[in-house]
């Protein structure tokens, strides 16, 4: 392809694959998979997403609209997010979605508030925060006591009865979401270990649940993605499937994103300059942190590689953009080809968290984005 650059693309046969491997390993009963919209909203992205029968995870009440105009049922939709507005919490009523993902005792208040308003019957989760340690940077751990999501283990018995006494109310389950990007299966056996205990604790006080709502968090890998291009779901669903106690006809949700779709996408982008530095080679790139913001908020790394250079040799470089800020930085001591004004670089693993947090920062253009099928 010879598009001006920055751009995103996407390969499109990858996502297919990579959605028929989710669907295969998922094949349970009583498993539903929810796409976590907020990896990637593109409609070309969605669409394969939808034929492949997932239904959507929102965080607001525009993921809502997005997923409604793509052709996704409101009933296979759940909503999340610790601060959902009037408005959002309204629409999500009257469009009747499957169910909000409930993070305090105050904000089912006003859930309760707007449906006796509309006189609807809200179904609602109970998210709780099972104190686990998804062992993932600070910013994308969030199962943990300090971090701002779901209700305490402590507060639960409360708003449980609350929920339970509440005409307006239908209580459907209880949902976990304990971090993003998690590499290993012992923070998801610890999360089936404390669902477990929970729901023995509530059996032998007479009450059970519709559905158990695992969230998400499944990693890829970014360090070696060409190897790799499709995480272990079998592994991953074969966990909740081996260590999770369900009841009979008990549903369990789960709300996968980056593992969805971060290896289908990349950020392609031209070099501008090689600039000879003291102690370092430096090459600056036409894509910055406002295409691609991961390196630069979480210290993340996207594997480098050079499609124009056919050089034996390598060098060691600093990949950076043109942003004004010290942070607009992709990779440190990368090693590539010998690398020359006009290269072209692929930052690899961007499907995710990519082009959706891309901003116009420097009133720089929002990268276009194309697919291969």
């Amino acid at each position: 392809m010879n598009f001006p650059t920055p751009y995103y693309q996407y390969d499109l046969n990858l996502l297919r694959e990579t959605l028929n491997a989710i669907k295969k390993a998922s094949d349970y009963e009583g498993f539903q998979v929810h796409y976590a919209i907020k990896a990637n909203a593109n409609p070309r992205i969605l669409q394969p997403i939808l034929k492949a029968g997932l239904g959507i995870d929102a965080v607001s009440g525009g993921e809502i609209a997005v997923a409604l105009e793509q052709g996704f049922k409101p009933e296979k939709i759940v909503f999340a997010g610790v601060g959902k507005t009037d408005a959002e919490i309204q629409m999500a009523l009257e469009q009747e979605i499957g169910c909000m993902n409930v993070e305090s005792e105050a904000e089912l208040r006003v859930i309760i508030e707007w449906a006796h308003r509309l006189g609807k019957r809200a179904r609602v989760a109970l998210r709780v925060n099972p104190n686990i340690d998804a062992h993932t940077h600070k910013y994308i751990t969030t199962g943990l006591n300090e971090n701002k999501f779901g209700i305490s283990l402590g507060m639960l018995p409360r708003v449980i009865d609350l929920c339970r006494e509440t005409p307006e109310v239908e209580l459907e389950g209880l949902h976990f979401h304990i971090g993003s990007q998690i590499t290993e299966t012992e923070p998801f056996e610890m999360l089936c270990d404390t669902v477990n205990r929970l729901q023995d604790e509530y059996e032998e006080r007479g009450i059970t649940f519709k559905s158990i709502n695992v969230g998400g968090g499944l990693g890829i890998d970014y360090a070696d993605p060409q190897a790799n291009p499709i995480p272990d779901f079998q592994s991953y669903f074969d966990t909740f499937k081996q260590r999770l106690k369900l009841r009979p006809g008990q549903q369990v949700h789960f709300e996968l994103g980056r593992s969805v779709v971060a290896q289908c996408g990349s950020l392609i982008t031209r070099v501008l300059y090689v600039k000879e530095g003291e102690n370092k080679k430096f090459v600056i790139v036409d894509a910055g942190f406002n295409d691609l913001i991961r390196p630069a908020l979480y210290q993340a790394h996207h594997k480098i590689i050079n499609l124009s250079s056919q050089a034996q040799e390598t060098e060691v470089y600093d990949v950076v953009g043109p942003i004004c800020e010290s942070s607009d930085v992709f990779g440190e001591e990368e090693r590539l080809p010998l690398t020359q004004r006009g290269d072209l670089l692929a930052l690899l693993s961007a499907g995710a968290y990519g082009e959706v947090m891309a901003s116009r920062y420097n009133c720089r253009e929002l990268a276009p984005s194309y697919f291969e099928e």
